[in-house]
């Protein structure tokens, strides 16, 4: 049942008491379960989401070539970016604030071409911008990925480094050359994957991204975290969204 009912609660973004109700649970019980199914779920999250194996690698890049139409890209390993996820205003308001003006905690990921979680990175309070939240990632500060001879695709959020991550970013307009726009373009190809992943973690999973979360900021990443746990547990399991689900969200 506790499964059950943390699985309602976070697809279809009620209440506690909406829940409770439903459930005909006494509400600070149902605060309990979410509790503790989500930290438990976080004792699997290494095993549900992980990097590669090196003998994987070529078949990701090999991905990457196909989404993007262009072989240079067989190097690519992901692709990574960030979102906001809203918080109730906590009393430490300030350092929640993000440049949308809403109190937030972020959600760094790094997807390959299949929207698979490779990576997450949660917690960081919203007035924190990608290129530090990166910095602060155990994935950048041991530089866990990707491995030699593979980079990763950003947005302008990021920096374009070598080391000792390898992160490969758009030319900024204005373009010098055609080149530079045809390598944007292709660039663009292989980074959409991520903008539908964030799509289908916004449309499965409604208590993440559809209203702020009636939770303490500090609990927020357990909450998330299961969520991409999810995520990746249902690509596993073939159980992917239609393309009419995802021009809903």
């Amino acid at each position: 049942m506790e499964p059950l009912v943390t699985v309602y609660w976070l697809a279809c973004g009620a209440s506690y008491r909406v829940t409770a109700d439903l459930f005909g649970i006494p509400l600070a019980t149902i605060s309990q379960v979410v509790h503790n199914v989500a930290k438990e779920m976080m004792t699997i999250i290494h095993r549900v989401i992980n990097f590669p194996k090196p003998e994987e690698m070529e078949e990701v890049g090999a991905d990457f070539a196909r989404l993007t139409g262009h072989e240079a890209f067989r190097c690519a390993a992901g692709v990574i970016d960030g979102c906001h996820v809203r918080v109730l205003p906590p009393a430490e308001l300030i350092c929640y604030i993000n440049r949308k003006l809403f109190p937030s905690v972020l959600l760094q990921d790094i997807c390959d071409a299949n929207g698979r979680l490779l990576e997450v990175y949660i917690g960081e309070t919203g007035s924190v911008h990608d290129a530090l939240m990166q910095r602060r990632s155990l994935m950048y500060q041991e530089a866990l990925y990707p491995p030699p001879g593979y980079f990763m695709l950003g947005d302008g959020g990021y920096p374009c480094l070598q080391h000792p991550v390898a992160i490969m970013t758009l030319y900024r307009q204005p373009l010098a050359s055609h080149v530079e726009a045809r390598y944007n373009r292709y660039h663009a190809r292989g980074r959409n994957v991520i903008e539908r992943t964030f799509g289908i973690l916004k449309t499965r999973w409604r208590s993440i991204f559809l209203r702020a979360l009636e939770i303490r900021p500090q609990f927020a990443p357990k909450v998330v975290g299961a969520c991409c746990i999810l995520h990746n547990i249902c690509l596993a399991e073939g159980d992917i969204l239609e393309e009419v689900e995802k021009r809903g969200r």
